[in-house]
Formats: structure tokens, sequence, C-alpha cells
């Protein structure tokens, strides 16, 4: 692997991209359309995602709703909702399906923080396994004597700077959403 600082920093950022994606679906108790992304429906023998059998859609600030395609499937649509895990408690009304978001109770609150968190570490080590692999590289590169010392040592200072800039921003993100779920 060769040495190259951009795309060790387009890697990082990738991990905090892949961050802010898993957080947008954490529930804060406002209705998105994305909240139902995880979800998977039993349809013509094999498992689809939601989306590629419904449309969503946020008629109001505490309620989805979800227009089913075909007819058959608004039963399985309805039991893929209430079955994914998220607390969620649709309500049929032939092909559309309202899905009202629930109030969070402090303790839900709280589990979602941790989850929060819990993103977030996995991103922090994403980062630190990438600046492993940045670091890897210019000591092979040292080694082999395509890079001086001095240049390593220069690069290897930009790589920590990255990781740490990168590092700050996924704290910040975190501390964001946590503040985000707390208040609401």
């Amino acid at each position: 692997m060769a040495y190259d600082l951009t795309d060790i920093k387009n890697r990082m950022h990738k991990s905090i991209n892949s961050l802010k994606d898993e957080l947008s679906g954490l529930r804060t108790g406002r209705a998105s359309a994305s909240l139902l992304e995880p979800v998977t429906v039993d349809a013509y023998g094999s498992r689809t995602p939601l989306n590629q059998v419904a449309t969503v859609t946020v008629p109001e600030p505490r309620m989805l709703s979800v227009q089913v395609w075909d007819r058959g499937l608004a039963n399985a649509v309805e039991k893929a909702i209430r079955d994914s895990g998220l607390g969620l408690n649709p309500m049929g009304e032939g092909q559309v399906i309202r899905v009202p978001l629930p109030e969070l109770n402090e303790q839900r609150r709280k589990e979602l923080a941790k989850v929060a968190h819990t993103y977030a570490e996995q991103a922090r080590v994403a980062v630190r396994h990438i600046r492993r692999d940045g670091m890897d590289a210019l000591k092979k590169a040292e080694k082999d004597g395509d890079m001086s010392q001095d240049d390593a040592k220069k690069q290897s200072d930009l790589v920590q700077k990255a990781t740490d800039d990168a590092v700050k921003e996924i704290d910040a993100i975190v501390a964001a959403k946590e503040q985000e779920i707390m208040q609401v």
C-alpha cells in the first residue's frame, strides 16, 4: 500500500459520513422518512426493503405515512414495521399505513444516547484503523528508501493531525445528536 495523505483523509471523511447516516436513523421524537429505511418486508417471496414496495412521507411532525404500491402487501408492510424493533405501532387504512411516533420517555432517551455513543466509538475505531494503515505505509516507504526520515516524520505528524481533526468532528457530531435526543 502506497502512502497517500489525501486518500487517508478521504477514508476518514467516509467514516464520519457513515456515522452521520447511522445517527440520522436514530429516532429523536421527530418524524423522518429515513426512520423506516432499515425495515424489510416479506414481499414476492423474499425480504425487500420497504422503500422498494412503498413511499414514506412525513405529513406531520409526529406522524409517518406509508403509501403501499401493491394493496396485497399492505398487511405485510404493517407487520414489518411493527416487528422492526423501532417501537412503532402502525395503523393500516387500505393502501395507506399511518405510523404515529410516540413521545420519548427519559429512559428511552438515555438508551438512544448510549446507542449514539456506540456509533461514535465505532467511527473513532475506524478512524484509528485508517491512521494505523497510513503510519504503516509511511514506515514501509521510509524503510524502502522512498522517503527520508525527516519527510516521514512530517507526514506522520500530518496523519496524526488528520486523525485528531476527524475524532474532534466525531465528538462534535455525537454531542449535537445527544443534545437533540435529550431535549425533545
